[in-house]
């Protein structure tokens, strides 16, 4: 049975569900709320009905999941206000700057028995998901490190995300899907975070990130955001016990290496400039074997496919709380690095 959803906030990503729920087959847009007059203007000449108060949105019982899509600062009243009316909650990306908000978050979720998920939309990227396929598949064998990496060279949006009260910053704004995802790809308990932000394009907030997470059992992972950033460095770059694989740019295949057997009979030395090396020879078709693998089929409106059916109990919600809630706490000890110059900061997992 579908759904009726209200969007409160109306900018970017609200239009982005807008204009999914516009063509769901699991959901209706119900309406929207903005505090900004223009986009309630603009969802009117769309023909999409407008709440002239969030507190309208909230009293139309005809809406079951409320869709919040605001900047950051805001996130914690909307979810909880929303919750204590009776409805199911969407909240967007990070669901809030700090641990202890998204705690107060959940304690009204579960009092008040309704479904409240986020909208971690970028666990259904095709690169993401190319490089969870290679290591669910085992070919190259365990993970021993894995490089995530978003370039870009425009700077950070000149919007709220360039201000920190408003929850600014590319931690919060790319380092939470990156970090969500790279937490699926290595499921191994977190033993430190080390985290340093640049401040090339402004002071007021972090315009990109170098973030390491050491694992208990000795994998690591390293996120990269940059915003300026000319020449791109790969997507995804992972280490294997049995070879490499490396996703270039989001939109090619995922490239792997294959090591079928470690030692050459005679292996032929590299002339360099400062002499030669057998150390760095490179490999050939008789110890590797090269090959692509495509990039999986993915459709982003499973997230509401799935959502639909976590509020009928049919199965679980993709997204759950404690997920979210540890991808919050890496985000929290990476701030908690960056103020004492990079020194990891020790994760517990159980806090």
């Amino acid at each position: 049975m579908k759904k009726n959803i209200a969007i409160v906030g109306f900018g970017g990503q609200g239009g982005w569900h807008g204009d999914h729920a516009l063509k769901s087959d699991v959901v209706s847009l119900a309406g929207i709320y903005d505090i900004k007059e223009a986009r309630m203007e603009y969802a009117r000449n769309k023909g999409i009905h407008t709440y002239e108060s969030f507190e309208a949105v909230l009293a139309d019982p005809k809406v079951d999941v409320v869709v919040c899509a605001t900047p950051n600062d805001v996130h914690e009243d909307i979810v909880v206000r929303s919750l204590k009316a009776g409805k199911n909650v969407v909240c967007e990306k990070p669901v809030e700057m700090s641990v202890a908000a998204l705690d107060r978050m959940i304690a009204a979720a579960n009092e008040s028995g309704k479904l409240f998920t986020v909208h971690q939309n970028r666990r259904w990227d095709v690169d993401f998901l190319g490089m969870k396929k290679i290591i669910e598949d085992g070919d190259i064998g365990e993970v021993i490190n894995i490089e995530s990496r978003i370039h870009g060279s425009r700077g950070i949006p000149s919007d709220w995300r360039c201000h920190k009260p408003y929850g600014g910053g590319m931690i919060l704004d790319w380092g939470v899907h990156l970090i969500d995802q790279m937490l699926f790809l290595i499921t191994s308990e977190i033993d430190t975070v080390s985290c340093t932000c640049t401040h090339i394009t402004t002071d007021e907030v972090d315009d990109g990130f170098k973030l390491t997470i050491k694992f208990t059992d000795g994998k690591t992972a390293y996120i990269e955001v940059g915003t300026f950033n000319f020449i791109a460095l790969p997507r995804f770059y992972m280490q294997c016990k049995k070879g490499t694989a490396i996703i270039q740019d989001w939109r090619e295949n995922a490239k792997v290496v294959k090591c079928k057997a470690w030692h050459e009979n005679d292996v032929l030395p590299v002339q360099t400039a400062a002499g030669i090396t057998k150390t760095m020879a490179p490999r050939d078709e008789i110890t590797t074997d090269t090959y692509e693998v495509e990039r999986p089929q993915s459709d982003v409106h499973d997230y509401y496919r799935n959502l639909v059916k976590a509020i009928d109990g049919i199965e679980p919600a993709l997204i759950t709380l404690p997920q979210v809630r540890r991808v919050m706490k890496v985000m929290e000890a990476a701030f908690a690095s960056d103020a004492i110059n990079g020194a990891p900061v020790k994760f517990d997992e159980k806090a």
